[in-house]
């Protein structure tokens, strides 16, 4: 996940996609954020949703909401998020053969970057569209509570690693001052 940077549209109505850039402003959350997806395969774009949702608007997501909402998003994560960034870090440890053509390699690692925000902003907009046809069933309770619930619940279903990691305190915290 790389959110730093400006998106190449000009319009920005998406709430999540404003409290995602809020929160990973902080680069305790940038390193904690790309450690979980490194190490134990955890989407990102997930992890500051489930936050989302309980920050802004105190909805807990059941085990089958987590999962419904990984499964919205995984062709698009498998298919286009994950190639952009596995191009991107290629390119940025690329020793080009020719020092001449450094500066192009770099540009082309730029312009995959500025593509892999937009595939990223695109996952929010499908995790936010999801969403909204299912908000007003969700359970509410008190905010602190649902975004440390939501993201223990995504742990839960992420492939089985939720004993394996601690919780994201710098995620949990920036959520709830975004």
């Amino acid at each position: 996940m790389h959110l730093l940077g400006q998106p190449m549209t000009t319009t920005d109505s998406s709430r999540f996609w404003s409290f995602s850039l809020a929160v990973y402003a902080d680069p305790a959350v940038q390193k904690e954020c790309l450690e979980l997806q490194d190490r134990f395969g955890i989407d990102v774009n997930l992890l500051l949703f489930c936050a989302f949702i309980g920050a802004v608007h105190g909805a807990l997501l059941s085990e089958e909401d987590a999962r419904q909402a990984m499964n919205v998003v995984a062709w698009w994560q498998e298919n286009v998020v994950t190639p952009l960034r596995a191009m991107r870090r290629a390119l940025r440890e690329l020793e080009p053969p020719v020092a001449a053509i450094g500066p192009l390699v770099q540009g082309v690692r730029v312009n995959i970057e500025a593509i892999e925000l937009e595939a990223e902003r695109i996952e929010q907009m499908m995790l936010e569209t999801w969403c909204l046809a299912r908000l007003d069933a969700w359970r509410r309770t008190e905010v602190d509570a649902a975004v440390t619930a939501n993201v223990r619940t995504l742990l839960a279903v992420s492939g089985g690693c939720a004993q394996q990691i601690a919780l994201p305190q710098h995620v949990i915290a920036a959520a709830h001052t975004a």
